[in-house]
């Protein structure tokens, strides 16, 4: 029996973040050599889906949250074209665009995977709501959406969606928590590996935790991967960077144990911006951490 196919969707949207860019994610990531590597790797790799910004957008109620319409407008044709995926037996590999992408990649796959695990890799938590937002950035509260914590509900995205179990999340590398955000963390018992945690325990153990909690009791595993997550040496095209982020071992360790778990069912990788990168670094960085979260391993 061979691999399985990889569907990727890619999602050229910019809306959600607060600095252009991210938009041009998805075409540099497949410019330097994604489907190739995944290929060399024994993948059926199916490219061809593609999200683009519909020119008529559905009203949403007014919010302090910026440019609504047209994230939920995204976000509703991606959730259809990950579930889409996900039924027929591929894996899908969301390409970003800004992190509000999740939004749609969750509400999509939870129709499928109705007890699904997150591992949510980042500098930040995206815990955000429209009342706690300090900027108004969609990009800042899709987590907060999947648990149901926002005005917004995975429902409006797509009718099925199943939001998130605060027990099934994991955040990996926050290094930049607003008050809020803390505050829902604790108060809502998800587990969220600092760079403090990293630095203490190892990214060994960190990953390792991480796939007990989300992946235990589970029927879908989804790892959320936003660049920023890597430290802005390594990943300097980002358009939120935080310095003391992972290194570029970690985060490559981070993937291969992922890889080997055998848990992962789907994919987004988010927050690329090629306007603000140095010699296409982050691009190729996105490409290379993507092989290994599908088997690519030094020897």
């Amino acid at each position: 029996m061979g691999q399985p196919t990889i569907s990727i969707i890619s999602v050229p949207f910019g809306y959600g973040a607060g600095r252009p860019g991210s938009e041009q994610g998805p075409d540099s990531i497949l410019k330097f050599g994604l489907v190739k590597k995944l290929e060399q790797l024994g993948y059926d790799v199916d490219a061809g889906r593609r999200i683009q910004l519909p020119t008529s957008l559905t009203p949403y109620p007014t919010t302090r949250m910026k440019h609504v319409d047209q994230v939920m407008a995204v976000c509703s044709q991606l959730a259809r074209e990950a579930a889409s995926a996900a039924s027929a037996g591929s894996i899908p590999l969301m390409l970003g665009g800004d992190h509000s992408i999740a939004m749609g990649s969750l509400a999509g796959l939870s129709r499928h995977y109705p007890n699904m695990g997150v591992i949510w890799v980042d500098a930040h938590s995206d815990l955000n709501t429209e009342i706690t937002s300090p900027s108004g950035n969609m990009h800042g509260i899709p987590l907060a959406a999947a648990l149901g914590l926002t005005q917004l509900k995975l429902t409006q995205i797509l009718p099925g969606a199943v939001q998130l179990k605060p027990e099934n999340c994991v955040i990996i590398g926050a290094r930049d928590l607003d008050r809020d955000e803390k505050t829902l963390i604790r108060s809502r018992g998800i587990t969220c590996f600092t760079m403090y945690e990293i630095d203490r325990l190892g990214i060994e153990h960190v990953v390792q935790e991480a796939l007990r909690i989300a992946g235990t009791g589970t029927d879908g595993l989804h790892v959320s991967f936003d660049i920023d997550s890597v430290d802005p040496f390594e990943a300097p095209g980002t358009g939120t960077p935080v310095r003391g982020g992972l290194s570029y071992r970690e985060a490559h360790l981070a993937m291969e144990l992922m890889s080997e778990s055998g848990l992962i069912t789907s994919v987004d990788m988010v927050e690329v911006n090629p306007s603000l990168d140095r010699n296409n670094q982050t691009s190729k960085l996105a490409v290379e951490l993507l092989g290994s979260l599908f088997g690519s391993r030094i020897l």
